[in-house]
């Protein structure tokens, strides 16, 4: 199962009630948390991915099990560009990161990496990476990416603080990226 922080039952709901439920519960879904929303109605998926993207909120992806269709949501504020500079010195495009010999760390969310990242990647989110450090060799060139850069650049900074020392922040992150994705919806 994908991890979401808030769920939403939309079952047996036909459009337009997906997206006025869910526009009502993004509401008090705190900024960064994930909304699973379930749904039967087919419209749904082409539906809440546009909705998503109309109003700033990042349309994670969605799956279909027994006619039910989970959609998982990220809010985001629309208002705040997360392309903001980079303050991390090292940084690297995503070619230079997938042509270079090193681990690629993905810091998105748990759902993020799920429907969708780079073969090979490994998936520490941010929110774990303290804890998680031992899972790191600190003598290896690690390529951090996100979806934009900023979660990675502050992990590109923690990894630094912790005595990391080949450590680059890959940009533009996953918005940039154009090859092959790897799957993993369970």
């Amino acid at each position: 199962m994908v991890k979401s922080d808030v769920q939403l039952d939309a079952k047996g709901l036909a459009c337009p009630m997906p997206i006025v439920k869910t526009k009502k519960a993004m509401n008090e879904v705190a900024e960064g948390q994930v909304l699973e929303i379930q749904a039967t109605d087919k419209g749904s998926v082409a539906d809440l991915a546009a909705w998503s993207k109309t109003v700033g909120h990042q349309y994670i992806g969605s799956h279909e099990e027994n006619g039910v269709f989970y959609h998982y949501i990220r809010k985001c504020n629309p208002e705040v560009n997360e392309a903001v500079e980079k303050t991390f010195e090292h940084t690297i495009s995503n070619e230079e990161a997938l042509n270079g010999k090193g681990l690629i760390l993905d810091v998105r969310e748990a759902a993020e990496y799920t429907f969708g990242h780079i073969p090979g990647a490994k998936s520490i989110p941010m929110g774990e990476l303290a804890e998680r450090l031992t899972e790191l060799n600190k003598d290896e060139t690690i390529y951090v990416i996100c979806r934009t850069g900023t979660r990675s650049d502050l992990a590109a900074k923690q990894l630094a603080e912790e005595g990391f020392n080949n450590i680059y922040n890959v940009l533009p992150g996953m918005t940039g990226y154009e090859g092959e994705l790897q799957k993993e919806v369970e």
